[in-house]
């Protein structure tokens, strides 16, 4: 029997217009698809008229689903692979599935549309021709370390964080790689957008102020230069 294909399909990040016409033929024609929460993407579902089978997928299950789901390709079904927003795999469950696909020779064929990572790096105003992604860093063990071995990167330097910890990483940015400017998009595409600009004392402070909403993600300027100092950037500004 012919194996199915497995499709990654990028889903909205916010705005559910932002999701591609082929992302919609996809997941109509698919046998399955594999989701990080069945309720999220209920709701896309319905925006565009798909009754496609869902089945939970997510970091809790992942192990044993992943077996569950090469089972149903190698019987010939197609099925899809969604995140709750964004490009599957990206800081989202999916890498198991993945490494079996590749294994059993199972043809992998990617969707593409909304990253967020993307979406804050062209936001951002940083260069754009390099940059290092590090998702979620460590809460607590590694955490200094992963820091440090940012100190001397010259590229772009994107993270993920979320409201609860997004202080704490500023002043971690403060500490390990010194006040460099940084931006935060928060809530990209979404009704309360938001993309916020300065040097990351700055943005502490903002926030200090202002109690965090919603899910950030962090562009920090590499260390191009050995980094410039802030009173150095300021007066470039000014010429």
């Amino acid at each position: 029997m012919k194996r199915g294909k497995l499709y990654i399909v990028a889903t909205p990040i916010g705005n559910l217009k932002d999701i591609t016409y082929r992302a919609v033929n996809v997941l109509k024609k698919v046998d399955l698809v594999a989701t990080e929460d069945t309720r999220k993407s209920g709701i896309l579902f319905q925006e565009y008229d798909i009754a496609t089978p869902k089945i939970s997928y997510y970091e809790q299950n992942e192990e044993k689903r992943s077996s569950e789901l090469i089972d149903k390709l190698n019987t010939g079904q197609d099925i899809a692979l969604i995140a709750d927003a964004g490009t599957p795999t990206v800081s989202d469950p999916g890498y198991r599935l993945m490494q079996k696909a590749t294994k059993t020779n199972i043809d992998i064929i990617p969707i593409p549309g909304p990253s967020s990572v993307l979406t804050a790096l062209v936001a951002s105003g940083f260069p754009t021709d390099r940059f290092t992604f590090e998702g979620f860093l460590p809460k607590k063990k590694g955490r200094k370390t992963a820091f440090e071995n940012l100190q001397d990167n010259p590229r772009t330097i994107i993270i993920f964080e979320s409201k609860y910890r997004i202080i704490r990483t500023l002043q971690d940015i403060i500490k390990y790689l010194g006040d460099r400017r940084v931006m935060i998009g928060r809530e990209m595409t979404k009704l309360h957008e938001e993309y916020l600009r300065g040097f990351a004392s700055e943005l502490k402070e903002h926030f200090e102020q202002t109690k965090p909403k919603g899910e950030f993600v962090v562009v920090i300027e590499g260390n191009w230069r050995k980094m410039k100092t802030r009173d150095m950037v300021e007066n470039e500004n000014k010429t």
